[in-house]
């Protein structure tokens, strides 16, 4: 059971057929907004993990199965390049029956998040084209004062823009409206497409079994910095180590990284590079 009400049972439903034989249907009556909003009205409580898997468990609790997937997604500036916009997504899957949650995530390069506040005979043309505008949706609101009570989401034609430009601006301290790129991924192929890659990594993941007790979900669990510097050295933040583990027993294991890389480059060595 899938608990969205933004249609993501479209990204992850064909992957989990065809990987691993399993129908995702979306739970029925289900409020995933009320455990926090894109748009900040309502704001997320708790880890990312924490939310998704609550979440989880809402559409379990509806449909009496003993099985849940749902996912989080947060936008901002990129981990590795703030200057760049960027994304983490993360996907989990609530085995009651085994009493497991296994959960997948992933770094996003690829989105269209961006903002821009302008007022209403501004021309917009340029940042429309630029985050996918109408094939992705937006959100406005005032740009000063009590955004999250004048806020229009779900902004797919241009007449509705101005006119949402228009309503925010009057109500904002200093007269101008916040263009967002609303992210729900009902509104969002770009994050529809990240979203299926990440089921299938996750769909992956459930595919391997523990080597010690066979339980499904094994797979990296930990990373361990320290890879030393390839002219002095001295150990940077590259990874050094990758912990694989089990969500069902203790059993874990410590592999070299796959690219096989044992020295970083000096570039990321703190002494090299200060």
């Amino acid at each position: 059971m899938l608990s969205s009400m933004h249609g993501k049972e479209q990204a992850i439903g064909p992957v989990f057929l065809a990987n691993l034989n399993l129908i995702v249907t979306p739970a029925n009556g289900i409020d995933t907004d009320a455990l926090g909003t894109f748009s900040g009205e309502i704001p997320r409580c708790g880890t990312m993990l924490e939310v998704a898997v609550a979440k989880a468990r809402i559409g379990m609790d509806i449909s009496g199965l003993p099985f849940g997937i749902a996912s989080e997604g947060s936008f901002g500036p990129h981990p590795l390049f703030p200057i760049m916009p960027g994304g983490f997504e993360l996907m989990v899957f609530v085995d009651d029956e085994r009493g497991t949650v296994i959960h997948e995530s992933l770094v996003i390069d690829d989105t269209n998040f961006a903002h821009l506040v302008t007022a209403p005979k501004d021309s917009i043309s340029k940042f429309l084209s630029q985050v996918g505008f109408p094939s992705h949706g937006l959100m406005v609101c005032p740009n000063l004062g009590n955004s999250a009570a004048a806020i229009v989401k779900g902004i797919v034609d241009l007449p509705s823009v101005e006119s949402a430009i228009a309503g925010a601006a009057a109500l904002s301290g200093d007269g101008r409206a916040r263009v967002e790129t609303d992210m729900r991924a009902h509104l969002n192929p770009t994050r529809m497409k990240n979203l299926s890659g990440l089921a299938t990594r996750l769909s992956d993941r459930l595919l391997h079994g523990c080597p010690s007790c066979a339980a499904p979900g094994w797979g990296r669990v930990k990373m361990i910095r320290g890879l030393p510097c390839e002219i002095c050295d001295t150990t940077t933040e590259s990874v050094m180590l990758e912990v694989f583990g089990c969500v069902a027993c203790p059993h874990h294991e410590e592999r070299p990284r796959a690219d096989g890389l044992i020295q970083a480059e000096s570039v990321h060595c703190p002494a090299c590079n200060p």
